[in-house]
């Protein structure tokens, strides 16, 4: 079969450009550290790598939310504890304004001091947290969720809780309404500290005054009893979630990695294995060259004499 010049030129050409391409795209692999420029190098690896990365990115999110969520936790924990120590004091000065010995002076003075933790109370029930939503108002986070009208103290809050999805399924709670906090039960803290302040707040002459001092604190102690063991449960519940937290953390960075495994599968290269290839190629495109050349050169006058 005859060959034209033509055809020689163009065969040769063109394999010496499709070398140079193959060269070029073996360095620019090794320039990125990167398999696949584009998805038409591999589809389905690069799909792989697609559901990957999105999965990646999701437990990235959950890694963020996981964050605010703490950040709130740790917000209602701490202000959860100083609403106990609160209580707990107010029983101690039941237990105090019980002494047969005090007078009615020294019982107004106890009833004084049960005022003002009233007020820390009521600071304590409309805290905010660090973005300055209310804590402690359900869904409605932007209006305080307590007031106190004519003395007596309202809750205009809602029952819900706020959540945020801190993983796959997992849905977490990250804050408490007022009501199951400070009136759970019938157990109104802010009314058990002002009916106590009333109690002590009456002068005691008679044997029936006595009597009504008896059950007056008898009533207190109860109801601070009652409420700070709703007060202590909502705390182990609010440090049990931050401690399920720490878990899913643990759990999304040992993610994290599987990921970053997979996608190194599909996409990085194996230098070795291309620093080999590109050192192919560039033999193989010398080699194509001299022949090119050399094919070229060639004519009819060369042979005669």
């Amino acid at each position: 079969m005859r060959i034209s010049t033509t055809t020689l030129f163009e065969t040769g050409s063109t394999r010496i450009s499709e070398l140079q391409a193959s060269m070029a795209k073996t360095q620019q692999q090794l320039s990125t550290g990167r398999r696949m420029q584009t998805a038409a190098d591999d589809p389905v690896a690069a799909a792989a790598a697609l559901d990957v990365t999105q999965s990646r990115a999701v437990n990235a999110q959950y890694l963020a939310n996981r964050g605010v969520a703490r950040d709130s936790l740790a917000v209602t924990e701490s202000t959860i504890a100083s609403v106990s120590e609160l209580v707990q004091d107010a029983r101690a000065l039941a237990v105090q304004a019980g002494n047969g010995a005090y007078s009615d002076q020294q019982r107004f003075s106890i009833a004084a001091e049960l005022r003002g933790q009233l007020d820390q109370m009521m600071g304590l029930a409309n805290a905010r947290d660090g973005a300055g939503k209310y804590l402690f108002a359900g869904f409605q986070v932007d209006s305080a969720p307590f007031v106190k009208t004519a003395g007596v103290v309202q809750y205009n809050g809602d029952q819900g809780r706020r959540s945020l999805q801190v993983g796959s399924g997992r849905d977490m709670p990250v804050g408490e309404n007022g009501q199951d906090l400070f009136m759970s039960g019938g157990q109104d803290l802010f009314r058990a500290m002002g009916d106590l302040a009333t109690v002590l707040e009456a002068p005691v002459t008679t044997p029936a005054d006595k009597v009504a001092l008896r059950a007056g604190l008898d009533t207190a102690l109860a109801r601070f009893d009652s409420g700070l063991d709703n007060v202590v449960t909502l705390r182990a519940t609010v440090g049990a979630r931050m401690k399920e937290l720490d878990n899913l953390d643990t759990y999304g960075e040992d993610l994290d990695v599987q990921y970053a495994t997979a996608l190194s599968k599909l996409q990085d290269i194996d230098y070795a294995k291309v620093i080999s290839e590109l050192s192919q190629q560039q033999t193989t495109l010398e080699a194509a060259l001299k022949s090119y050349v050399k094919i070229t050169g060639l004519s009819l006058f060369n042979y005669l004499s």
